[in-house]
């Protein structure tokens, strides 16, 4: 199974799905001293992002978003890869088909931005 996405960069990476039917925010939802979602009442409330490939359908937040995506990368506490479905104008996003119907938390995904391609490689069921 593969998902097509509109745009993306970086590095192809593989890891562990973290799937959401609910938007981040990396400001507001995220505690960026640990990398788990702290927000409450948050469908991932209590998930480590670290090191994981992260689908959601939205993003929330705006330019001062990308200070904080950066602030997690420094921390080392990132996901390997952030997918989103729509975005606001400072972020990419898109894909070809709804990952909740396609792929699982705990899936082990690969991600290839040059390709703009999402692969899952192993069901976790």
């Amino acid at each position: 199974m593969s998902i097509r996405v509109e745009r993306a960069f970086g590095e192809v990476v593989e890891g562990e799905a973290v799937v959401s039917e609910e938007g981040f925010s990396p400001r507001y939802d995220l505690d960026r001293w640990s990398g788990v979602i702290t927000k409450p009442g948050h469908r991932l409330e209590g998930v480590s992002l670290k090191d994981k490939v992260c689908f959601f359908p939205t993003a929330k937040g705006g330019i001062a978003a990308g200070w904080a995506f950066y602030d997690i990368k420094w921390k080392k506490i990132a996901p390997k890869a952030f997918i989103f479905g729509v975005t606001n104008p400072v972020m990419v996003h898109g894909w070809s088909m709804d990952p909740h119907t396609e792929v699982a938390t705990g899936d082990w995904v690969r991600v290839d931005p040059g390709a703009r391609l999402v692969q899952v490689l192993r069901r976790q069921r």
